[in-house]
């Protein structure tokens, strides 16, 4: 029996539902400033509420960069943006050096430490043009939301991280470690607006070809971005999951590893041969927090099948990795396998 005052109990639930107006809230601000990425936009709510970062994906010029400053102006916080590029050092985000008026050698800190824990939102644009190097400094600062320089410990327990990729342009780009990837919550992949109103919009409205006054039409500081990691706690240990709902979540997490003992067949794929490694644990977690999250937007203190199924892909498909023969058709595969994971497996 639970031990949770009745009074306790009040607070805890007052306080979710108060803070889920102001996701909604903040989920409609960013709608102000961008058009037709209903989906992302969501997704992104629950990242910044599991507390997790984000890669996007997508084509050049589809809104990615403005997305982000909208999400970044609704957080409050500092923000910083970072260019990927092949001569990008990783001493470039700790500091930078210059001469001065009077010709004497300075440092300042980098993009990383110029705001200290006040910084809320690091955006690394084209982040697979920056040599690995610099993806190993990401992956510490994304993993333990700390550096150490200048023979101190710097914390930024505030921050999260969104990068993006050039999926347009190979040459000098590197590809995302495993590890790396492994430590993004999610990929979401953003696109241009299919409905034919959206893109008329989109080629002919004035207000979208100014972006930075579409960002301004934004409310800044929505979300007191000091307080999202106690309400993220908070719904992560007050919205349960069922028995039942546990071995569905178990049974898509095996079905990452053995797709063939669940039915699965993809059509030209020898099923037995084609994961080199499913879903890890974390990756798991991170599902289960993002469906949590989930489940708290649409006002309910109990997770449902659709809320696994609704971030399954996001948090899932860049966790699983393939042989390498077929790893160079992953871009078909990994959707093919993700609907027929969500198709096979019984949901309760």
């Amino acid at each position: 029996m639970s031990s949770l005052h009745p009074q306790a109990g009040f607070e805890k639930g007052r306080l979710l539902a108060e803070w889920r107006e102001r996701a909604l809230g903040f989920e409609r601000e960013i709608h102000k400033a961008v058009i037709g990425l209903e989906p992302v936009i969501r997704q992104l709510t629950v990242a910044i509420f599991a507390r997790g970062h984000v890669m996007l994906e997508g084509d050049v010029g589809v809104g990615k960069t403005t997305l982000l400053r909208a999400v970044a102006r609704a957080l409050g916080g500092a923000y910083e943006r970072v260019e990927g590029t092949i001569d990008l050092m990783p001493n470039d985000l700790i500091y930078h050096t210059y001469i001065d008026e009077q010709g004497k050698p300075r440092v300042d800190p980098g993009p990383v430490l110029k705001h200290g824990e006040g910084l809320s939102v690091f955006f690394f644009n084209e982040v697979n043009r920056a040599r690995p190097q610099v993806h190993s400094l990401l992956l510490r600062i994304m993993a333990e939301r700390s550096l150490t320089a200048f023979n101190r410990d710097y914390v930024f327990p505030y921050l999260q991280v969104f990068a993006d990729r050039n999926r347009v342009e190979k040459e000098e780009t590197f590809e995302i470690p495993s590890a790396a990837r492994d430590r993004f919550l999610m990929e979401v992949h953003v696109g241009t607006p299919e409905d034919p109103e959206l893109q008329r919009a989109l080629m002919f409205e004035p207000r979208f070809h100014e972006v930075d006054r579409l960002i301004e039409v934004v409310r800044p500081g929505l979300l007191p971005y000091r307080e999202l990691p106690d309400i993220a706690r908070l719904i992560q240990t007050e919205v349960q999951a069922s028995e039942a709902l546990q071995h569905y979540a178990l049974n898509l997490w095996q079905a990452t590893r053995r797709p063939a003992a669940f039915g699965i067949d993809l059509a030209g794929v020898d099923m037995d041969q084609l994961i080199l490694a499913g879903a890890s644990p974390r990756g798991m977690s991170m599902l289960m927090r993002a469906a949590r999250v989930a489940a708290w937007l649409d006002g309910r203190s109990h997770m449902i099948p659709e809320d696994i199924q609704g971030v399954f892909v996001e948090t899932i498909a860049h966790r699983v990795f393939f042989t390498p023969v077929y790893e160079l058709r992953r871009s078909v595969l990994i959707g093919d396998l993700m609907a027929a994971i969500l198709r096979q497996v019984p949901a309760p």
